[in-house]
């Protein structure tokens, strides 16, 4: 991606090497976030704007560096708008959750707490391959943080 200007629209498969994730992750992402919308040209061929990417890169960073659910970060376009999360892509600091949100990271519930099932609504057209396979793509990627965290520190001698 260093060949092209910075203003210049990415593909979607320029996108994905970008960010590190799956190019079905990103589709599933358009399911769930309303606000991302590259442009489609024929053949259903995605372009992604610069803002389209900063965006991206802030619900990356959101979901997977700092264990947002995809609910919590839904509240987060909603109360604070896109251009908020596209800072976050860019670099830009982070802030307190909204009222209610917590990291999900170490959290457990209460005594007695019985929370039920932790079932997302799936979109209309979407089948349980894709579902899963956009699930198994985050949990790879978990995997990898947790494995690139827990790697003993590089000997410089």
């Amino acid at each position: 991606m260093d060949t092209k200007s910075p203003d210049a629209f990415r593909t979607i498969s320029e996108v994905a090497e970008d960010l590190d994730i799956p190019q079905h992750v990103l589709r599933f992402w358009e399911t769930r976030f309303s606000q991302i919308k590259p442009l489609k040209r024929g053949g259903g061929r995605r372009y992604y704007r610069p803002d389209d990417v900063a965006l991206l890169k802030g619900i990356r960073r959101l979901l997977y560096g700092e264990g947002y659910t995809i609910k919590g970060l839904q509240r987060i376009l909603k109360e604070q708008g896109p251009r908020h999360v596209q800072a976050i892509g860019r670099g830009g600091p982070i802030g307190p959750p909204p009222a209610g949100e917590k990291s999900t990271i170490g959290s457990h519930p209460g005594p007695g707490a019985n929370p039920g099932p932790m079932r997302a609504s799936v979109p209309r057209g979407l089948d349980d391959i894709t579902l899963l396979t956009a699930v198994m793509a985050e949990l790879g990627e978990c995997k990898r943080i947790l494995d690139r965290a827990l790697q003993p520190p590089a000997d410089s001698a």
